[in-house]
């Protein structure tokens, strides 16, 4: 069946559906075909109204992002909207934790893991029962009994810095932009373009 029938069968469907459906795609980065880029083009063309369309990807996917910005249709969440503050990395890992670390270890804590709660989780963790732990930071390299167990390990090589990423979300002008943004361990950038 060609790729029009399949997707003008799926936009049907999609139309017909009774309230609004999120449909989202990870790991968009990884799209090379020019046939699933004109695919995803079509669908874009003919999204209903109550489909909110959330794309996950490493780099800015080749669709009309500045044509969506213009019209109101496009949210994006970049690093800077996920990394936690130096405020947020201090309340966490003094208040949540009860870690109570200097300020300086903390700016170093921070600093390390780029304010991602998944490397300061980790960091905390590997923190924990600690005697010498302005030493330890000073050494933390991302090889810690607790990062090294971590599944998404890959992602945690020397540093506690997860690998780039976006994540992109398109509602229509008449639907509401939702935001929702955990990033997953392979996932430091996100675009929502809801």
């Amino acid at each position: 069946m060609p790729t029009e029938q399949v997707l003008t069968a799926l936009v049907n469907d999609l139309a017909a559906a009774p309230s609004d459906v999120w449909l989202v795609l990870d790991d968009y980065h990884l799209v090379d075909d020019h046939d699933v880029g004109q695919g995803m083009d079509f669908l874009l063309q003919h999204l209903p109204p109550q489909v909110h369309l959330v794309l996950s990807t490493r780099a800015d996917p080749d669709l009309p992002l500045a044509r969506w910005r213009a019209r109101g249709e496009l949210v994006e969440i970049r690093a800077a909207d996920l990394r936690f503050t130096a405020e947020e990395a201090t309340a966490y890992l003094n208040e949540a934790t009860g870690l109570g670390l200097s300020a300086a270890d903390v700016a170093a804590v921070e600093e390390r893991t780029e304010g991602w709660i998944a490397a300061l989780q980790l960091a905390a963790l590997s923190l924990r029962g600690r005697d010498d732990v302005t030493g330890f930071i000073a050494q933390f390299a991302g090889n810690d009994r607790y990062l090294v167990d971590c599944p998404s390990r890959r992602s945690w090589r020397t540093s506690l810095r997860p690998c780039a990423s976006s994540c992109c979300a398109r509602h229509s002008s008449t639907g509401s932009p939702g935001r929702s943004a955990t990033p997953s361990s392979a996932v430091t950038t996100a675009r929502s373009c809801s």
